[in-house]
């Protein structure tokens, strides 16, 4: 992916987040990896917000009839739901899903962007995740630690933004990130290996849930 281009989309992502009602209310925004590190082309472009519950919504019986589904309302906003029937989303069980529904609000599904969604921020999971994938050597699992925060607690950071665009930040090596969470040498390069092997592998607009 043209740097340009993933820069743009992280842009018109920032601006959803901060102007458009959503599936679901978002605290958190992240970019990592490639895009972080002010590669151009670029593999993917990694996002990652944080999402908080829907608190306060009611359940929507007509909505989930009307579209077949289970779950508007109280998991995902119905009024949002009303408009964007299209983008509406579910699980295997027919429940809405909402880090679907937000991946088909937020990207298109021809880019090469993947969507990590949590309900925890982001330098905690990234700790999470990494002490699980060790524990398993499940290593594909692990987030790059690499990450800008542009928007957080209802505030977006324009200037982090420039940064990306300027490639102003500096970042360790990935396996240097790794050893950094605790990974040894060996760990660390088996773990960045199976990291950019998966990520090789991966088509279009992709999306993860994760609950921490």
């Amino acid at each position: 992916m043209d740097r340009d281009a993933a820069l743009d989309r992280v842009e018109r992502i920032l601006d959803a987040i901060t102007e458009e009602r959503l599936p679901v209310p978002v605290r958190e925004c992240w970019v990592y990896g490639d895009v972080a590190l002010g590669k151009d082309p670029l593999t993917r472009l990694d996002v990652y917000v944080t999402k908080d519950l829907l608190l306060g919504g009611d359940p929507a019986p007509d909505l989930d009839a009307e579209l077949g589904v289970e779950g508007i309302g109280r998991t995902v906003d119905a009024e949002w739901a009303r408009e964007h029937p299209e983008r509406v989303r579910v699980n295997d069980s027919g429940h809405v899903a909402p880090e679907k529904c937000l991946a088909a609000h937020l990207l298109p599904e021809d880019e090469p962007v993947h969507l990590e969604v949590c309900n925890a921020g982001f330098e905690r999971n990234v700790t999470q995740r990494a002490e699980g994938a060790r524990a398993r050597e499940s290593y594909e699992q692990v987030i790059d630690p690499r990450g800008v925060c542009l928007y957080a607690e209802g505030q977006r950071s324009d200037d982090a933004l420039a940064k990306l665009r300027d490639g102003a930040l500096a970042f360790p090596t990935l396996e240097e990130a790794l050893g950094m969470l605790g990974f040894d040498e060996a760990a660390a390069a088996d773990a960045a290996e199976a990291m950019r092997a998966y990520e090789a592998a991966q088509e279009g607009a992709t999306v993860r849930g994760d609950v921490v």
